[in-house]
């Protein structure tokens, strides 16, 4: 009869213990890729055709977000969108260089986004944020939790129009497939925390 209430109880700290995560945040991606900004160390390819000719450069945006391109010199990138700066370029081509140049830029690498993840990891640290990252994949790429981490309640700390929004993300329901995935955003960080039992 003892070992009944010895369950009983056992079943009735073990739920006690279980982490109630909120039942909703956020699950669509939260920013356009198109509309982030560059950075240093960006990798930029560029091609400009005039009349029947073309021209291909690679690019790597130096400390400051700027590059040195053909007969138009220095071009500040960094926190610009890949767009406008692919219309400046071709604004400044056509002013006195070539007749109605096209240009064509296509980001090749981003290593300017970056996030951050620390607390309750294997190696806590920055990270490259990737289009596309989910919190799985950045808990991922840290190696993974440490055994004391509390998977249900990891916190995600957002700037969002300069005001910061927290979130409370139950990975190990994500993991498990019972809730939908959460998507990262440049300049996240992602803390988890120690269980408390």
């Amino acid at each position: 009869m003892m070992w009944r209430s010895v369950l009983s109880l056992l079943v009735v700290l073990a739920t006690a213990c279980r982490d109630n995560p909120p039942p909703t945040y956020p699950t669509a991606v939260p920013t356009d890729e198109t509309k982030l900004a560059l950075g240093p160390g960006d990798k930029i390819e560029l091609v400009v055709y005039h009349g029947s000719t073309q021209t291909k450069a690679n690019y790597v945006l130096d400390a400051v977000g700027e590059m040195e391109v053909q007969y138009i010199g220095t071009v500040v990138a960094g926190g610009k969108t890949p767009k406008s700066v692919q219309e400046e370029i071709q604004q400044k081509l056509a002013d006195g260089f070539y007749n109605a140049p096209v240009v064509s830029l296509t980001v090749v690498e981003i290593n300017s986004r970056k996030l951050s993840v620390f607390g309750q990891v294997l190696r806590s640290g920055t990270i490259k944020f990737t289009p596309g990252m989910t919190i799985t994949e950045a808990i991922a790429q840290v190696g993974g939790f440490s055994p004391m981490a509390r998977k249900n309640m990891v916190k995600v700390t957002r700037v969002i129009d300069g005001k910061s929004e927290i979130y409370k993300i139950p990975v190990e329901m994500i993991a498990e497939g019972s809730r939908p995935n959460f998507p990262m955003a440049p300049g996240d960080e992602v803390f988890v925390p120690e269980r408390p039992w």
